[in-house]
């Protein structure tokens, strides 16, 4: 019998609704687990007592007929979403003690569906990072090792506590924020399936933000067919968030057919730059040939602005960054230092200071020198002039196909420690993630191969905005023909 922790959400779904085990054995045995692993550092916060109350509420749901699409599934909450009553940090000192009164809307959409939320997931501190190493409350680590090596590798960021926790098995789905490649990079690391919706698609609302005209709720699951459920149970308008979609949620499961001949798959020049991993390259040769054999047709594509992307996201996202990040000042909540301060000024910045770690004070001077007088033309308007090219490249292009297969990462995890002194290499593991974030598009990243190392490989997939159902569409056959079941070694036979 397949043990209750390896379930998809599609067969805990259908588990449930049989009878064959309760909401409360499936939540047990996730809180055994999480236990079990503490030493991935995966949660901040865990909940077992709310988390095994709402499971019994979901049995009773069940047992009366009225269940969600959610009802008894365990997830992991981003430490970056507020929850009411629940510690919410975002990893990051300033926020000790922060209990919001308040209810995120995409948690509050979860829990509506009967999801039972096992605990707060770690994550770098304000979503700053691509490694899960800039967490106040420590680095999370990667459930895979290479092959033969015990050395501990990242699982990427900033999603990466929710990564960790649904590959090693310590939720069956946990939610990630994604604003530059925060779910799909994180996703490739760990050998799991991560969708960022197009932007408006999911309330920003209590959502702890980061840079607010890219950040975006998604789904981390373990296939496909988990993330469309679980993308239907979060989205949906919201008229506390101003940049919430006013549209219908379709049935994403149902846009599951199997069938994508006929489809136009692009594939970007611009995709492959000099000195490509090797390794990446190959996989991205198998995912077009995947699609081929599915009956889709691949199509050379252009999108020329790419090479700009990365420079053009570190300057918009650290502006809207040190716009947002002002309000953390240690009057309102959280951390206030008050030893030795001379004046309020004083208090401001030894709060803020203290408060916030490296890299989160360099993304706010780099944002605040590019908002500064005389150069606020020179950088941000120039930037974002930038970004509407990019994402009119991806409008040209989908005049040609219908989705975008591209490389996730340009490698596999790395190890802890290789490369968070040097935030330019760290930067460029977003390279093929963040023209989709720029594009306000939506993305998905799908485990195709291992490494010869044994460690997971990911590609992505790229669509027209609010057409989350041909992308999981063209995912859901990938996975099929991939037939990637792999799992990391902690997670027993």
């Amino acid at each position: 019998m397949t043990r209750l922790t390896d379930l998809t959400i599609a067969a805990a779904r259908d588990g449930l609704k049989k009878g064959e085990f309760s909401a409360r054995e499936l939540t047990q045995a996730h809180i055994d687990a999480m236990a079990k692993h503490r030493d991935l550092n995966a949660y901040i916060t865990e909940t077992p007592d709310l988390a095994l109350t709402q499971a019994d509420a979901a049995d009773a749901a069940l047992k009366a007929g009225d269940a969600g699409a959610m009802a008894g599934i365990p997830i992991g909450m981003k430490d970056l979403f507020c929850t009411e009553g629940v510690l919410t940090t975002a990893a990051s000192h300033i926020l000790d003690g922060f209990k919001p009164q308040y209810e995120s809307t995409v948690s509050a959409n979860l829990k509506k569906a009967g999801a039972v939320t096992l605990g707060k997931t770690n994550l770098d501190e304000f979503a700053m990072g691509s490694s899960n190493e800039t967490s106040y409350y420590g680095p999370v680590k990667n459930p895979w090792k290479r092959t033969g090596d015990t050395t501990d590798l990242v699982p990427g960021g900033s999603s990466g506590g929710s990564a960790a926790a649904v590959s090693g098995r310590l939720a069956m789905a946990a939610t990630g924020t994604d604003t530059g490649g925060s779910i799909r990079q994180p996703a490739a690391f760990t050998g799991i399936v991560g969708l960022k919706p197009t932007y408006g698609r999911c309330s920003r609302w209590g959502v702890v933000a980061f840079a607010s005209s890219l950040d975006q709720a998604g789904p981390m699951t373990r296939t496909v067919r988990d993330a469309a459920i679980m993308l239907g149970a979060m989205a949906g308008f919201d008229p506390k968030d101003s940049t919430s979609a006013n549209i219908p949620v379709p049935d994403f499961e149902a846009a599951l057919s199997g069938d994508v001949r006929g489809l136009k798959v692009g594939i970007p020049a611009e995709y492959r730059p000099e000195g490509l991993n090797a390794e990446i390259d190959a996989v991205w040769q198998k995912g077009i040939q995947m699609l081929k054999d599915a009956g889709a047709t691949p199509v050379d594509i252009s999108l020329p602005h790419t090479k700009y992307a990365l420079p053009t996201y570190y300057i918009v996202a650290p502006a809207e960054c040190s716009s947002n990040l002002a309000r953390y000042d240690g009057v309102r909540f959280g951390l206030r230092v008050t030893e030795g301060v001379r004046s309020l000024d004083d208090m401001y910045m030894k709060t803020r200071g203290e408060g916030f770690g490296k890299e989160v004070r360099r993304r706010i001077l780099i944002g605040t020198y590019a908002l500064s007088a005389g150069y606020y033309d020179a950088y941000y308007l120039k930037a974002q002039k930038v970004r509407a090219l990019i994402a009119q490249d991806f409008r040209k292009a989908f005049e040609v196909c219908d989705v975008i297969l591209t490389p996730t990462a340009p490698s596999a995890a790395f190890e802890l420690g290789a490369e968070i002194d040097d935030p330019i290499t760290m930067y460029l593991n977003d390279v093929f993630t963040v023209p989709t974030s720029l594009a306000g598009l939506p993305g998905l990243s799908l485990p195709v191969d291992l490494s010869a190392e044994g460690l997971p490989l990911g590609l992505q997939l790229i669509g027209r905005p609010f057409d989350e159902e041909t992308v999981l569409r063209v995912g859901d056959v990938m996975e099929k023909a991939a037939g990637f079941t792999a799992k990391p070694a902690i997670v027993e036979a």
